[in-house]
């Protein structure tokens, strides 16, 4: 009887484990994937910032987004 506890508790426990493990490295790619996704979507921004066509907006007082006044040169060209 002893003998039959103690191989369903080692067998709980390597099972516990092993799910532990894949619970870790699987949320470790996720995290991993979810940066890299991040990182190229920053550069992606980035380089569509730089085209010539790009509109830069200014907050207004009232909330509303407009493009920037001739006083607001655009110091990125």
């Amino acid at each position: 009887m002893l003998l039959r506890v103690l191989i369903f508790a080692a067998i709980g426990l390597l099972i516990y484990f092993g799910i532990r493990r894949i619970w870790r490295d699987w949320t470790n790619k996720f995290n991993h994937d979810a940066e890299e996704a991040k990182r190229i979507a920053r550069e992606r921004d980035r380089a569509e910032r730089a085209k010539p066509g790009v509109i830069d907006l200014k907050r207004g007082e009232d909330g509303t987004y407009r493009p920037r006044d001739g006083n607001d040169a655009d110091n990125r060209h």
